[in-house]
């Protein structure tokens, strides 16, 4: 029987399945990947721009079939799937927007002198492996970037969302993306192992539990893959003071219920700092209690079911566990009596470490109020937890709310407003949370090359140019200087060049030459040599072979630079010659 299946969470009813991938396709859809990133890779970004353009509008003129799939699939309320997909639309438009900016070369400046890059480049197939909670969403946190950069793409959804997972592929078909470009596999877990050690994959990203992060991560390390995981949190949601207790609420409400509850940002744990907390409570209780699950297709539902039957099982045993250990139930904590994975909206409070709601995620319409005695004992609170992805504070005082923010041991915080997701903002955690960033800027960095190209200067110029760089130049007289290839250059001195070794010019000033003697007399002399502190003169020498032009071939010839600022101990690693 395979896993990949939809059952219709509001019913409890299987209404369609998908075969599972045989091994010999899994092997078929590497070769296929690899052999379509030879040439997505050298793509022109301005066309991969295009394409990505295109699937942000194709999302949008599909919104209404794109949200009743996932709407029968996980039981998202029908007005958040829209929601859902005019967000992914903005993720798709924003790297087409901003993504070959991104991707432009890095110039750095080489104390050495000479020309650098650093030329971001992709690396090669990647693997997905998303979650049912946004079916739409995590692939284009993933796949925006990724496409932009010059990847190819497998990816593996969850078994829950077969139908929106075939409809994204043919989205990105229906928009011009060459074929194998993008390829949706409903793979085991035993063969997303095999595909994850394949030589032919360059890296994976797993939106998910801890579980599944860590041994997906397991197997990329032994074989040095690159991983990108986000796997969830448990989000404080910090109400330090608040001169609307009302709107706090809301926001708080908002930031705990969306998707009932079923988001890795969503705010968990409420923590309240002083005599606010039982204002706050019973506000939120009365707020909480009042919200109304049903039909997910039902505009005036509040709220879906959960995901499946096991998720509910599994909110209601840590729901339990609390009770049990004497934690305090403000409301619900029940199922509903009808069919589906429905349960009520929950307020647990006098939550101790003993319980399970303390340390592990509440993935459902289930909260934590803890009532702390100032802002020092929130933040310690707050990061007592073993995630670390985002999190809420709230204060009529900015600065402090700031203050606060910067103490949090988390990836995202968002003052005055619940944790969210933005297309031009990353978005990660740190700790259990995972590792790496996704959207934004930083989006488009984790699965590329970032390659250093450098051009040096020739040798002699290339001292001579780091000398121009780290001296002062006090100004003065100008001369002609030709280097070791024979060009020449203008340089401003102090004073003109003067001779060290039997009276002659040292260096090739204006076209007089020195000997071999006259460097060697001339390297030992400034090796001795140091000034003081201060802006003093100083001379800095430079050797090397050349042929002069249309002149007869000089063995060695050398610089006497002077009018340089004073710099201590300069020219101990400057002999060329």
């Amino acid at each position: 029987m395979s896993e990949y299946k939809v059952v219709n969470p509001a019913t409890n009813r299987t209404e369609r399945e998908f075969a599972t991938a045989t091994d010999a396709e899994v092997q078929q859809v590497l070769e296929r990947s690899a052999q379509a990133f030879q040439s997505w890779r050298t793509s022109a970004k301005d066309e991969r721009a295009k394409i990505l353009l295109r699937v942000a509008e194709l999302y949008k003129e599909r919104a209404d079939d794109l949200a009743a799939l996932i709407t029968r699939e996980m039981g998202k309320p029908t007005r958040e799937a829209k929601g859902e997909i005019y967000l992914v639309a903005s993720i798709y438009r924003y790297y087409a927007d901003q993504g070959p900016a991104l991707l432009q070369d890095t110039p750095l400046s080489p104390r050495a002198g000479g020309q650098a890059v650093i030329r971001k480049e992709p690396i090669g197939p990647l693997l997905g492996i998303m979650p049912w909670n946004f079916p739409y969403y995590q692939v284009a946190r993933f796949a925006a970037p990724n496409l932009m950069a010059g990847n190819t793409i497998i990816l593996k959804h969850a078994p829950q969302d077969p139908e929106s997972a075939l409809a994204m592929e043919q989205i990105f078909g229906d928009a011009g993306l060459p074929r194998d470009a993008y390829i949706n596999i409903f793979a085991s877990n035993s063969q997303v192992a095999d595909i994850v050690a394949d030589p032919r994959l360059a890296g994976v990203s797993v939106t998910g539990s801890e579980r599944a992060g860590a041994a997906v991560a397991e197997v990329a390390g032994r074989n040095l893959k690159k991983v990108v995981l986000e796997l969830g949190g448990s989000d404080p949601f910090i109400v330090l003071d608040s001169d609307d207790v009302a709107k706090t609420v809301k926001d708080a409400v908002a930031g705990r219920m969306g998707n009932a509850g079923q988001a890795c940002t969503a705010a968990k744990r409420m923590i309240v700092v002083g005599d606010l907390y039982d204002e706050f409570t019973d506000q939120f209780t009365a707020a909480m209690a009042a919200l109304r699950p049903g039909d997910p297709t039902d505009s005036a539902s509040d709220l879906g079911p959960l995901s499946s039957e096991a998720a509910a099982e599994r909110l209601m045993d840590q729901i339990q566990d609390a009770v049990d250990k004497g934690a305090t139930l403000r409301t619900g904590g029940k199922r509903l009596d009808r069919p589906g994975a429905f349960v009520e909206p929950t307020v647990l409070t006098d939550v101790t470490p003993q319980m399970r709601a303390y340390h592990e995620e509440l993935f459902g319409p289930a909260a934590v109020v803890y009532r702390v005695a100032d802002a020092a004992e929130a933040v310690e609170l707050a990061n007592s937890s073993s995630f670390g992805l985002g999190g809420a504070v709230y204060s009529a005082d900015p600065e402090r709310a700031q203050e606060v923010a910067g103490l949090l041991d988390t990836g995202m915080v968002w003052i005055n407003n619940p944790t969210g997701s933005m297309a031009d903002l990353p978005f990660g955690g740190t700790k259990r949370s995972g590792v790496g960033r996704e959207l934004g800027p930083l989006g488009i960095d984790e699965f590329v090359n970032k390659k250093l190209i450098y051009t040096p200067v020739p040798r002699l110029l290339r001292r001579t140019v780091a000398a121009r760089r780290k001296c002062s130049w006090p100004g003065g007289v100008r001369q002609q200087v030709r280097f070791l290839d024979g060009r020449q250059a203008i340089v401003e001195f102090a004073q003109p060049p003067i001779g060290i070794a039997h009276g002659s010019p040292v260096g090739q000033v204006l076209g007089t030459r020195c000997s071999s003697q006259d460097c060697q007399r001339a390297r030992q002399r400034y090796r001795s040599h140091r000034c003081s502190a201060g802006p003093q003169p100083s001379q800095s020498l430079y050797f090397g072979r050349s042929n002069c032009g249309a002149g007869p071939v000089i063995d060695e010839h050398c610089h006497w630079l002077p009018g340089l600022g004073c710099h201590d101990g300069v020219g101990d690693d400057h002999d060329l010659a």
